[in-house]
């Protein structure tokens, strides 16, 4: 029997179980979302999500504090401000015998803040106007975030400018390059008080 016959065959078998596996993203977003919805079980009082606010949202996002990996040095520490000298080694990094907590890493929070911003849409409990994770509060909290992270860890953050022809040409289907920074969490579009 020839073997390019049985890679051939009808229906396109392989082609249609690699369909119908969710993508690593919407794999993700699910998980995500399953832990903020154990969150607010476990949430003392129980909250429901119709009732869920920005509030509830920040207070979830520095609850997975306890589960980071960042560490974040405090003012009073020597490092404060310093680059580690090999992030990718830790026993040869001499910012890892001080005691500065172990955050979540701003990328990191960005990132679920945007996949649970789509699955609470996905979920059919309110409209995009409506959404606890798409809040005003929240983008200037994770802005604080990357701020302070930055700060400490001695790494400046500049926001990469893209030029108006290559947003444009990015966004598919003429989508414009602000609603693609909303879904990222984007927050540096408006200027809000707050601070480190």
């Amino acid at each position: 029997m020839d073997s390019s016959g049985a890679a051939a065959g009808p229906g396109g078998a392989s082609s249609s179980s690699s369909s119908s596996r969710p993508s690593r993203y919407e794999s993700q977003k699910r998980r995500d979302w399953n832990t903020f919805l154990q969150y607010l079980r476990n949430h003392k009082p129980p909250l429901v999500l119709s009732r869920c606010s920005a509030a509830h949202v920040i207070e979830f996002l520095r609850h997975l504090d306890q589960y980071g990996k960042t560490k974040v040095h405090v003012p009073r520490c020597p490092f404060y401000g310093a680059a580690a000298v090999d992030a990718g080694n830790l026993a040869m990094d001499p910012t890892s015998t001080c005691g500065c907590p172990l955050r979540q890493a701003w990328g990191s929070l960005d990132a679920l803040v945007g996949r649970l911003r789509a699955a609470y849409e996905e979920s059919g409990s309110g409209t995009a106007d409506t959404n606890p994770f798409a809040a005003r509060a929240v983008r200037i909290y994770l802005r604080d975030v990357r701020d302070a992270q930055a700060k400490a860890r001695g790494i400046p953050y500049h926001k990469k400018r893209r030029r108006k022809g290559a947003a444009a040409a990015d966004a598919p289907g003429g989508e414009s390059a602000s609603s693609s920074a909303a879904i990222s969490g984007d927050s540096s579009g408006g200027s809000a008080p707050g601070g480190s």
